[in-house]
């Protein structure tokens, strides 16, 4: 099994208006800036599973 990372699934990767991309919420320190950029960020520790149907399953 991988340890690799899909940042799209993750809760800190959201679109930034901005600068009109998606980008990394957590703030991230030199070295591991540079492996987000080059897609070398495996085993992210700011990694969380987002669960976008979390508010609907509270509502039924």
């Amino acid at each position: 099994m991988s340890d690799a990372v899909n940042c799209e699934y993750c809760v800190n990767y959201s679109y930034d208006d901005d600068y009109e991309c998606y980008t990394c919420e957590v703030n991230l320190d030199e070295d591991e800036m540079v492996k987000f950029i080059t897609g070398n960020f495996n085993q992210c520790p700011y990694f969380k599973m987002g669960d976008e149907y979390r508010i609907v399953r509270k509502q039924m």
